[in-house]
């Protein structure tokens, strides 16, 4: 049935005379075609609503070709030479996997997706994708991620790589410099691929990102990028993922019309059907039409237009609107007798209509995303629409071309290698030039194949891509420099609080505001929050640098009196994601890798609740990581402790080591404003000066709402220890037992009440180090271990921290904010006895000082442990730590008196 059908059922019209207005519809399509109708119709459903004519909302179409007949445009390429080479393309895809699998590699890798995809990707390459070269920009393509054989395979075509680099497919150590990750991994094969995928949902996310700051590059005035296109190719079964389509109401906000999804509906997840019982196609078009896109359907290949054009009964489209997706799965599996019976087969009118085709005509009635010419008109459609971002549904078969033993099958995700007779039938299929002979002399390494460079395939296909603007995929490795501020950007920073006290997320914001302020640098950097502002302070940028907002501020803001009202402008630097940490991070991706997509380099600042980051967007850090991403990652509001009086859900103890496992991420916990102040500047220099062998990194900073006195930089710093992870800021000179006391961020300040407490108590002398990377100590003594384990024969090296701690006597208590597991990780590369204090276990909601006592990492607690070690080793009387204990009342969290009042955000 249907949907005028349905309309019409479900109306109490006389049904002749509703018939005589379908006539005179079908009329008005016949004699002015399907652009004239849709203008009428427009202009017909805007009088019934000024009439409060009351139109049922439609979610979906038929389950038919958005894009009719009479306006597909003419087909601009050479179908039949483009049809060639995409087969070449198709038979070395499959070849370099299943060469992969042959005797001592079985690396595996996915055949079937790129088979199925062959024509959405060629179509574009040949006449859409631009390259880097391109006078307009280059377009950013994010390919699907178990399709990469398929764009090795046209590099292979072009030059770009050689037989021994596809047959390095998966093998990245064992085949150095002639090998090929598994996937789009640009830290990998960083001149290549642009965006990873895999991780299924992130590559959406970031794609809408993307598309938003390239609008936000070309608002500010910092590139004109308004000629560039982003392409997301993505899974029906990965549009499962919440972030897959949890971000399209901000493409269809901010009118994203330089954005396009196309989604290769094959009906297949990796294991079974998307939805068997249902129709995918549908549901998507329904989800993205609510969303706010434009939606573009591409069913069914040209072979059924014909059919459909005789469907003056609406029988066939009634078949296609209720066959479900198991079905038509089952169909692509079997045979043209097959669907012959059992769909065709359905009704008198459509078995009549297929009656004259053979069941060989029957079979080759292709799924349109195998059709060059509905491909086509699609992305045409897609790329001069305006207004929205355009979605593009396409029906493919997974494994389309590779036999029986693959098309449409539930396992053939799974499916690594073809038998010998597969290769045969796969190569007559596509028609390849290569013989029997040369399959049967080992199957298991059948040959490459590439035309000559005098061949017509290969002019043509070369002409194509100079034409769009150089090879895609494609990524620039060097960027443009920029001039990095002046020492006195940090002078605030270095100049302390005075007799005021500060919290560090506050002498961070003030060190970047600073930055901000440098006329050729401020306006590269991208403050990024979602919807914390007035928490960290930062309301402060609203009225000056403003909240980017391409539309403006079309109304009157409720603050607008107050000095620091909420202002939307089209070249605001602020970005504002809402209540957003997954969009933030996208937003965040984006800006920290404009160096290599746009050569403008930004320098993205994410500001955000610290625990709501690492725990909630690790994967999509872990994404930015592998997309070489540089910015900062200000986890604000830090520490189990600090902001307790939220309780639970915002007492992060434990973000530093979530962090610790992404290697892109350099971890700092700074415990005064002069340390970020250098390690702000050290990581500019880092990621942006052009001079470090590494500069791919992100810089993690966790900072806290605390309010105590910022010293002022002392001279003579040790600012190679702040910046390698530990420095002495206080040291006793008092005579009598040794300790050393740790602390970082924080609890910085209750190892120096330990230390005063120690020495008027109890009479030991007690050093105190910031530590300011527990994280960068543990990797440099890791590193330290292998360079002495690969180098036996040599001068050892001697960990960092180690080296700060010589003739440093006495045990060493470290306390945390953090649970435990954060300092333990430099325990095995400490020369002192070493003890730990952390935030164990779940926060609570209480008073700073009480939560403290409570997890026993308070000044008092560090002054009683380090009492017990010194005891243990006979330095004070054994009876000294109960006293201590006692005189301290350290199980009572009431006596608990390290910290300020408060703890809320």
């Amino acid at each position: 049935m249907t949907i005028v059908d349905e309309f019409t059922q479900a109306s109490s019209f006389d049904p002749e005379e509703t018939s005589e207005w379908i006539e005179s519809f079908d009329a008005l399509v016949q004699a002015r075609g399907t652009q004239t109708a849709e203008g009428i119709m427009t202009s017909l459903m805007g009088r019934a609503g000024q009439a409060s004519v009351n139109l049922p909302l439609v979610h979906t179409t038929d389950y038919v070709n958005t894009i009719a007949v009479d306006r597909e445009p003419e087909y601009p390429g050479d179908e039949q030479v483009e049809r060639r080479y995409r087969a070449y393309m198709r038979w070395n895809a499959a070849v370099m996997v299943h060469r992969g699998q042959r005797p001592g590699v079985g690396v595996g890798g996915h055949i079937s997706t790129y088979a199925g995809a062959a024509t959405l990707y060629e179509v574009g390459f040949n006449h859409f994708f631009r390259g880097k070269n391109h006078p307009g920009g280059g377009d950013q393509v994010f390919f699907q991620g178990h399709a990469s054989p398929g764009m090795y395979a046209r590099a292979f075509l072009e030059g770009r790589l050689s037989e021994e680099d596809l047959d390095g497919f998966r093998q990245e150590k064992s085949r150095q410099g002639h090998a090929l990750p598994s996937y789009p991994h640009p830290r990998s094969l960083p001149d290549f691929w642009e965006f990873p995928t895999v991780s299924m949902g992130i590559g959406p996310a970031n794609a809408i990102y993307q598309a938003q700051s390239n609008r936000y590059l070309q608002n500010r005035g910092i590139k004109d990028t308004s000629d560039q296109q982003v392409w997301a190719f993505l899974g029906d079964g990965e549009m499962d993922e919440p972030e897959s389509r949890g971000f399209l109401q901000l493409a269809a906000n901010e009118k994203l019309d330089n954005l396009n999804f196309v989604v290769n509906c094959n009906l297949q997840r990796l294991d079974g059907p998307v939805r068997g019982n249902g129709k995918i196609m549908q549901e998507l078009e329904a989800f993205f039409r609510g969303a706010g896109w434009n939606v573009i359907k591409v069913v069914w290949g040209r072979e059924w237009d014909s059919l459909l054009e005789n469907d003056t009964d609406n029988a066939l489209v009634d078949i296609m609107n209720e066959t479900p997706d198991g079905d038509y799965q089952t169909y692509k599996a079997e045979n043209g007798a097959f669907v012959r019976e059992h769909f065709f087969g359905k009704s008198p009118q459509t078995k009549e209509m297929v009656a004259d085709l053979t069941d060989e005509q029957i079979w080759n009635l292709k799924r349109g995303g195998h059709d060059y010419h509905k491909v086509y008109a699609a992305y045409k459609a897609a790329t001069e629409f305006k207004g929205k971002p355009t979605v593009i549904l396409t029906k493919t078969v997974k494994g389309y071309g590779l036999g029986p033993h693959f098309e449409g099958r539930n396992a053939t995700h799974q499916m690594k290698k073809m038998t010998l007779e597969d290769l045969k039938n796969f190569r007559d299929y596509l028609r390849i030039p290569i013989t029997d002979e040369q399959l049967e002399a080992d199957p298991y390494l059948p040959p490459y194949y590439r035309p000559e460079q005098d061949s017509p395939e290969y002019k043509y296909m070369m002409e194509r891509r100079e034409a769009l603007g150089g090879s895609v995929p494609a990524r620039r490795t060097k960027t443009t420099e920029i001039h990095l501020p002046e020492d006195k950007a940090y002078e605030t920073a270095s100049r302390g609080s005075g007799k005021q006290q500060a919290a560090t997320t506050m002498a961070f914001v003030r060190v970047l505001k600073d930055l901000m302020r440098d006329k050729e640098f401020g306006r590269r950097v991208v403050p990024i929050v979602p919807d914390e502002s007035r928490t960290f302070g930062m309301d402060a940028f609203f009225p000056t640098a403003k909240i980017y907002n391409p539309a403006g501020q079309n109304y009157l803001s409720v603050d607008r009196d107050l000095v620091l009202a909420y202002k939307e402008s089209p070249a605001g630097q602020l970005i504002h994601p809402g209540i957003n940490e997954a969009g933030a991070v996208a937003a965040f991706t984006a800006a920290g890798t404009s160096y290599a997509t746009h050569d403008e380099p930004l320098i993205p600042v994410y500001v955000f609740y610290s625990m709501f980051g690492f725990q909630r967007t690790g994967d999509a850090f872990w994404a930015a990581g592998d997309q070489m991403t540089r910015g900062f990652i200000i986890g604000a509001t830090a520490g189990r402790t600090t902001l307790t009086g939220e309780g639970l859900q915002h007492a992060d103890g434990h973000s530093p080591i979530l962090a610790s496992t992404n290697p892109a991420v350099v971890t700092y916990d700074p415990a005064y404003g002069y340390e970020i102040g250098h390690i702000v500047k050290s990581g500019l220099e880092r990621m942006y000066g052009g001079k470090h062998e590494d500069p791919n990194v992100m810089y993690y900073l966790t900072v806290y709402n605390e309010p105590y006195q910022q010293p002022k930089e002392p001279e003579n710093t040790d600012v190679e220890g702040i910046l390698r992870g530990i420095h002495r800021v206080s040291e006793s000179h008092l005579e009598g037992p040794r300790a050393q006391l740790m602390g970082s961020g924080v609890s910085v300040p209750w190892a120096l009440e330990a230390q005063r407490l120690l020495a008027e108590d109890w009479g030991v002398s007690a050093d105190v180090w910031s530590v300011t990377s527990w994280n960068e100590l543990r990797r440099d003594g890791l590193a330290a271990e292998r360079d002495n384990f690969l180098n036996p024969g040599s001068e050892p090296r001697v960990p960092f921290v180690a080296s700060q701690l010589v003739g440093s006597r006495g045990p060493v208590v470290a306390a945390t904010d953090y649970m435990s597991m954060v300092p333990d990780q430099i325990r095995q590369f400490v020369p002192n006895e070493f003890a730990t204090l952390g935030a164990d276990g779940f926060g609570f909601s209480d008073t700073r000082a009480a939560a403290r006592r409570f997890f026993k990492i308070d000044a008092h607690s560090m002054v009683v442990r380090t009492l017990q070690l010194l005891a243990k080793n006979g330095e004070v009387e054994a009876s000294v730590p109960g006293a201590a204990f006692a005189k301290y009342q350290l199980n009572d969290v009431n006596a608990g008196a390290s910290g300020n009042s408060g703890g809320d955000s």
